[in-house]
């Protein structure tokens, strides 16, 4: 299975990648045909912007790769910005993935808007 060098370099030295004791919003999703398992984390300031983001995967390459890839693309982004984010943008943003394993971008965009909708949940003014 070939992966680019964005993958490869996001697998290898992912970012963002630990857990947040504070955070605003929290989002776990699995996918139970292949075992992967995302927590992503988020910290959002009185603007609504995300000022913090970080992840927890046990999983395939491609899904650490793809959490690693969504906290780049989300920090500094308004709540709105960030829901906009699409499967295909994480996909797109690593140079693309094996079509077996799109299903790992799936996972690094539901778990942002579940982040953001739990931050939603709990902070309802």
């Amino acid at each position: 299975m070939d992966y680019s060098e964005k993958v490869m370099d996001h697998f290898a030295n992912p970012r963002n990648c630990r857990l947040m004791e504070d955070a605003d919003g929290v989002g776990t999703v699995g996918n139970p045909t292949c075992g992967d398992l995302m927590t992503i984390y988020i910290k959002v300031n009185d603007d609504e912007v995300i000022e913090d983001i970080s992840f927890q995967t046990f999983g395939c390459g491609a899904a650490i790769a793809t959490s690693s890839m969504i906290t780049e693309l989300a920090v500094g982004k308004t709540l709105d910005e960030a829901l906009d984010i699409s499967r295909n943008d994480v996909a797109e943003e690593l140079d693309g993935l094996p079509p077996i394993k799109m299903h790992c971008s799936n996972l690094a965009a539901d778990g942002l808007q579940a982040a953001i909708e739990n931050y939603y949940e709990t902070h309802q003014s």
